[in-house]
Order: C-alpha cells, then structure tokens, then sequence
C-alpha cells in the first residue's frame, strides 16, 4: 500500500430521505468533512467541515435528525461544490496526497459529482478503503463491519456527532491509524 507521510481524511455528508428522494431531487454533498493525518504518528490535524449548498436537491427533516444539518446551516455557510474542492487543493494539498475514507461511498460520490457539475475532481489516484483494510486486518472481524462498530472493536471512542463528517473524519483516522500500525 503505498502512503504519504500525510494522509488526507475525507467523509463525506449528502442529503438524504428516509425513503426514495422527492421526485426531481437527488442526493448531493452538503459536507465535506476533513482532516490530516500524520502516517506514523497518527496525530491529526487541519480538521475541518466544509458546507456546501445542495443544488438539486433540499435538507429533509430526516437528513438533519442524522446529521445535524439544517438548511439554515447551509444557507449561512454553504459555499458551492466547486470553491469546498478549491479549497481541497488549495489548503490540503488533495491531488497530491494519499487519501482515504470509510468505504467506496465517499470516492463514488466525489466522482460522481465533479461530473455532474462538470467540475475537475480534485483528489489523488491514491485512496485506501479504511473499512476493507479494517477487514483484512482486525484478527477478529473478518468482514465490513460499520464505523461505530469498528471503534468499539478497537476500544476506542466515536467522538463528536456520528454522520457530521467533520468528526467523522478524526474517527476514520483513528481506525487508519491502528490499520497502518499493523502493517
């Protein structure tokens, strides 16, 4: 598995229904939620979550119960999908550092939307699934098992609020951690 000294954190929040999204709507980036972690040490830092005002799409009553969202959040400090991927570039050096998340959602989406948008995707070929290799290495969980669930394999504690990426990404890289300390 090839790394960069740092490790760029990524997870993301999109909106979400409880069942299929109103007709002309679909699921969008409303946070992108990062963070950099130092490969041998473990030590994060430059945590951010960035919002991002949904396009196509509103905050349902059940997107915010998940996540903590609300439209208002977005109104007052959403920024457009393309300037949150500037600012990937710009202050966390995105194309050029390995990346990671939990699972192929993040890397699907990301994807997917700089398409949809027709904007330039702004992440490095280098990605590691945390919740694969969390697989492959944990002795005794030897299938996908949630983010909540492979903390609690590892004694450690989900901190913040689950589904807000910007805590998300810190308990990712907790899980990363220990994944390359076993390497």
């Amino acid at each position: 598995m090839k790394t960069t000294d740092n490790i760029l954190i990524i997870d993301l929040e999109a909106t979400c229904w409880e069942d299929r999204p109103p007709r002309g709507q679909e699921s969008e980036i409303i946070e992108i939620g990062v963070c950099i972690m130092d490969a041998k040490t473990g030590k994060i830092s430059k945590n951010e979550g960035i919002l991002v005002k949904p396009q196509y799409s509103k905050v349902s009553p059940f997107c915010t119960e998940l996540t903590s969202i609300t439209k208002q959040m977005l109104d007052d400090d959403g920024i457009l999908l393309e300037d949150a991927l500037d600012i990937l570039r710009a202050e966390y050096d995105s194309e050029d550092l390995t990346w990671a998340s939990y699972g192929n959602y993040d890397l699907n989406m990301l994807q997917n939307q700089a398409r949809r948008f027709k904007v330039d995707y702004p992440l490095s070929d280098d990605h590691i699934n945390v919740k694969t290799l969390f697989g492959e290495l944990h002795p005794t969980i030897r299938k996908s098992v949630g983010m909540a669930r492979a903390l609690g394999e590892l004694n450690l504690t989900l901190e913040g609020t689950h589904h807000r990426g910007v805590d998300d990404a810190k308990n990712i890289a907790k899980i990363l951690h220990w994944c390359l300390q076993q390497y």
